[in-house]
């Protein structure tokens, strides 16, 4: 399959950035920020989000809300489909010097579902309600950011994972009512 090639490829010529970030997750103090933003992006965030926007907003918080929800379901099939076809071992696995400063909630890394999460949610949740963006978007770099950080993650799993957020928010916006 020529996707498993390219990301096989890919490996060797992004491994020196995921050396270099993972050399900082050595220090505690960056590991345990990560982890937290890691922890926080695994969906607690995203969730407590979801339910407090009807509270905060009322019936278009419910509708952001519920789209939020979709997308991320659409996301998420996607997600799994690519996961099975590729099945990209990770950096902390691929390479000794890669360490693991966070747990894997399974095996393979392309393409990166957290990162794929908070773009999709950050889409849709600015469209509703452009006036978080300041508190949401530096969140989604963090969460991007943490997933190379902690060993888990390519650069180029971090990129798919905000094309599909990204892509299937957009879609969500592009279908007819």
């Amino acid at each position: 399959m020529a996707l498993k090639a390219l990301l096989n490829q890919l490996n060797d010529l992004e491994a020196p950035i995921c050396r270099a970030l993972s050399q900082r997750g050595e220090f505690l103090e960056t590991q345990r920020f990560f982890g937290i933003v890691s922890r926080l992006g695994d969906g607690v965030f995203w969730y407590v989000i979801m339910l407090l926007l009807p509270a905060l907003y009322g019936r278009a918080g419910l509708e952001a809300s519920v789209h939020m929800l979709v997308v991320g379901f659409v996301s998420l099939v996607v997600y799994k489909a690519i996961k099975h076809l590729t099945g990209r071992r990770r950096p902390c696995d691929q390479f000794d010097d890669v360490r693991r400063h966070a747990p894997m909630l399974d095996l393979y890394s392309f393409p990166s579902g957290h990162t794929m999460h908070a773009v999709g949610f950050t889409a849709v949740l600015l469209a509703h309600f452009p006036e978080v963006g300041i508190v949401i978007t530096p969140f989604v770099f963090l969460v991007a950011s943490s997933r190379i950080v902690l060993g888990l993650h390519y650069p180029s799993d971090v990129i798919m994972g905000a094309l599909i957020g990204g892509t299937v928010a957009w879609g969500s916006f592009n279908l007819p009512v």
